[in-house]
């Protein structure tokens, strides 16, 4: 049985951090305001001519160089992005050139902030089929380009970042199965989960796009009916992987969340009776990062010491479409 082991993580966030002081500055808001609404203190902003796939690049190298591989070993990279260098070609072809290797495949995949999750399942499908044995899966996002600054509602939220994650082919006896003792199973990834409601696309969007208006336009969101909608779908999502591994919350070490707001957060931890001490939570410092928000957080608890080896650690996001979706994975 061949599963995709998770062996190395790395991030990227620009040098330019834009604070709510700084914000209120520019739009009718407070720190007091996005703070009590979002949990939001600063977020990071890219520089001019930096850009979605130079921090993409900047991932996938400290992800490889944590994993000890060389860039020419990856055959394969899964980009997940709603901010693309250009309309076409993928993103994921510029961070392809950019690492210097030229087998395999590159391609984007477009879920907005669940992206990340579904990038993941992509990449793990693609090993399990015997299609790929190295892949780089990266979130990596610059949605400063795509906001209306002077909408109050959306500019406070977002920020650019990127995280990356190497997937490696295992191959194993069937010790993996689901009914197995929770610390009986090998690392890797347990499952992947993933859902999408087109009926909700006009809740959140982008106002532009080359078939429609050839402009970029900019990030739209009718922000309480995201709100409702998310701690449902988030909560169902949680469930559903949590029984796919005949597993319960309390066996869960680390909730990895998309981290869009801390109040979302906050309401899937008390639905799952799980500490916060249990949540990698970084929102307060990146903001919402889209599909290069879960990437973030991960490489944040990896490197900080708190996700170790063994660990069983759960990731969720839900993005426009909607889209949404959760991956578990023993560390």
């Amino acid at each position: 049985m061949t599963r995709s082991l998770i062996v190395g993580c790395g991030a990227y966030l620009p040098s330019q951090v834009l604070t709510n002081h700084e914000l209120a500055a520019r739009v009718d808001t407070t720190d007091e305001w996005i703070v009590e609404r979002t949990g939001i203190r600063t977020r990071h902003i890219a520089a001019d001519g930096e850009l979605t796939s130079d921090l993409g690049e900047q991932a996938a190298r400290a992800a490889l160089a944590s994993a000890g591989i060389d860039a020419r070993q990856v055959d394969l990279i899964v980009l997940a992005t709603a901010t693309p260098d250009r309309t076409f070609p993928a993103t994921a072809t510029a961070v392809q050139a950019k690492l210097g290797t030229r087998q395999g495949a590159a391609f984007d995949v477009q879920a907005v902030c669940s992206g990340f999750i579904y990038a993941l399942a992509v990449a793990d499908n693609f090993i399990k089929a015997g299609q790929s044995r190295t892949a780089l899966v990266i979130g990596a996002e610059t949605f400063s380009r795509i906001l209306d600054w002077q909408d109050r509602g959306t500019c406070v939220l977002f920020g650019d970042g990127a995280g990356a994650v190497v997937l490696r082919a295992e191959n194993g006896a069937c010790e993996a199965a689901a009914t197995a003792p929770s610390n009986a199973r090998p690392r890797g990834i347990l499952s992947t989960h993933l859902h999408a409601d087109g009926r909700q696309h006009d809740m959140l969007y982008v106002d532009g796009g080359p078939s429609s208006t050839q402009t970029t336009g900019h990030l739209r969101m009718k922000g309480q009916e995201v709100f409702r909608h998310a701690v449902i779908n988030l909560a169902q999502v949680v469930e559903e992987a949590l029984a796919a591994n005949h597993l319960g919350a309390a066996d869960i070490d680390w909730l990895v969340p998309h981290q869009a707001n801390r109040r979302i957060i906050d309401y899937i931890a008390r639905k799952l009776a799980l500490p916060i001490e249990k949540v990698v939570l970084t929102v307060e410092q990146h903001g919402n990062t889209s599909a290069a928000s879960v990437p973030l957080a991960l490489d944040v608890a990896v490197r900080d010491g708190r996700i170790k080896q063994g660990d069983m650690v759960l990731m969720e996001a839900m993005g426009g479409g909607f889209t949404w979706g959760a991956a578990l994975a023993r560390w």
